[in-house]
C-alpha cells in the first residue's frame, strides 16, 4: 500500500453561478476580495496541493474563513470541487459513480464533526453502531461489534444512555467511537474537540494519541488551535483565504516560518515545549555530559544542560547510538521567539 494515502493536485473550489469560468480569473491572479467584489463569486479553495501520509495525524490548520472546512469535506465529496483531483490510495474520488462513492463513505473513510452530530433519540450503543447498521449489520451485532470501542473510549457502562444525559466530552467521545467502529482506514475530524472546554480538549486529545498508538489510522485533522496541531499533528498545512501558506512537520513550522503570517501566528507558542533537540542538535558531534532521547523537547533538557560542566548534552536515538549534541546557547535561541522569518538549520527528517 502507498505511503501517500491521499493525493490532493491542483484543488479549486468558487462559490457562485459561474465557478468554472471564475477558476480562470484566479488563475490569473486575481484576489479573493476581487473576485467577489466584481463578480460576486467566493473563493473557497486556490490551488491546493497536498500530500497526506497513511496511517499518521495530518493537520489542516487556519483561521475561520480560510478554507479548512471546506477543504475536508473535498475528500469524502460531500462538496464538489470546481476542478482538481484527489485519490486516495490511487483511486480517482471525483470519477466514483453514486454507488462507489457509498461504499467509498460507508467503509473507506469515517467523519467526526464539531457539534457531535449524534442521534438524540438513540441510545449510546444505537449512536455508535449507527454506521455497522448503514453497512447491513444487523443492530443487535452492530452493538456487540460496537461494544468494544465505547470501552476504549472510556464509556463502558453508558450504553444504554441518551446523548443529552451526557456531558459534551462524552458526547464527543460517542463520535469518536462511532466513526472507529466501521473501522474506516481514513479518519476525517473536523474541528471535533473546538466545542470542548481547554481540560475536556487535552482529554480527548490524550485519547486519540493513545488510539493511534494501536489502530494507526490516517488522520485529517482540522483545527484552528495551532497548541492542539502541534501536539497531535505529524504534518500541518496552514490555511490562508483558501490557500496553503506553509505545510511541514511541526518542528518546520515552528523554526522555519515560511512568511510574517507564519511567524505572527507562532509568536505565542511555547517554544520549549514544542521544539524537540534533534531539530537543532549538532549532527554527528559528542560531547562530554548528560543523554537525552531525541524527541525530547527543549523544556526537559534545559536544566541538566545548564547543570552540566559544559552546558552541553548529547542527542541519542530509539537504539540509545549517540546521532549529535546540543549546547546551551543553541537552546536559548530556538527558545527565544522569532521576529524574522528564521534561518536556523533544522535536522529533524
Amino acid at each position: 500500500m502507498s505511503d501517500i494515502a491521499i493525493s490532493i493536485k491542483g484543488l479549486y473550489k468558487i462559490f457562485g453561478k459561474r465557478p468554472k469560468k471564475m477558476v480562470e480569473y484566479v488563475k490569473d491572479g486575481m484576489s479573493k476580495a476581487d473576485l467577489l467584489d466584481k463578480h460576486n463569486h467566493v473563493l473557497g479553495l486556490k490551488d491546493i496541493n497536498i500530500d497526506i501520509p497513511a496511517h499518521k495525524i495530518s493537520v489542516i490548520m487556519g483561521l475561520s474563513g480560510s478554507g479548512k472546512s471546506t477543504l475536508i469535506r473535498h475528500i469524502n465529496r460531500l462538496i464538489e470541487p470546481t476542478s482538481g483531483n484527489i485519490d486516495v490510495y490511487g483511486k480517482d474520488v471525483l470519477s466514483m459513480s453514486k454507488v462507489e462513492l457509498r461504499e467509498f463513505r460507508r467503509h473507506q473513510t469515517s467523519m467526526v464533526f464539531q457539534k457531535f452530530g449524534l442521534h438524540v433519540h438513540k441510545t449510546v450503543a444505537e449512536n455508535v453502531a449507527y454506521g455497522l447498521v448503514i453497512q447491513g449489520i444487523s443492530l443487535d451485532q452492530a452493538k456487540k461489534d460496537s461494544h468494544k470501542w465505547l470501552e476504549r473510549v472510556g464509556l463502558d457502562g453508558f450504553e444504554d444512555y441518551y446523548p443529552a444525559q451526557l456531558s459534551g466530552g462524552m458526547q464527543q467521545r460517542v463520535g469518536l467511537a462511532r466513526a472507529l467502529a466501521t473501522d474506516a482506514d481514513i479518519l476525517l475530524m473536523d474541528e471535533a474537540f473546538s466545542a470542548l472546554d481547554p481540560l475536556i480538549r487535552a482529554d480527548m486529545q490524550d485519547i486519540l494519541l493513545d488510539l493511534q498508538q494501536d489502530l494507526h489510522k490516517t488522520i485529517v485533522f482540522i483545527t484552528h488551535d495551532l497548541d492542539e496541531a502541534l501536539r497531535i499533528g505529524d504534518s500541518i498545512a496552514i490555511l490562508r483565504d483558501g490557500e496553503v501558506i506553509q505545510q511541514g512537520n511541526p518542528q518546520d513550522i515552528i523554526l522555519k516560518p515560511d512568511d510574517d503570517y507564519i511567524v505572527d501566528f507562532i509568536q505565542e507558542i511555547n517554544r520549549g515545549r514544542v521544539i524537540n533537540i534533534k531539530s537543532i542538535m549538532n549532527k554527528g558531534k559528542t560531547v562530554e555530559g548528560p543523554s537525552f532521547h531525541q524527541s525530547s523537547v527543549l523544556e526537559n533538557v534545559l536544566t541538566a544542560v545548564v547543570d552540566s560542566d559544559n552546558h552541553a548534552a548529547n542527542v541519542v536515538d530509539d537504539n540509545n547510538e549517540i546521532i549529535g549534541s546540543i549546547h546551551l546557547q543553541e537552546i536559548a535561541t530556538a527558545i527565544a521567539k522569532p521576529a524574522v522569518k528564521s534561518n536556523i538549520n533544522i535536522n529533524y527528517k
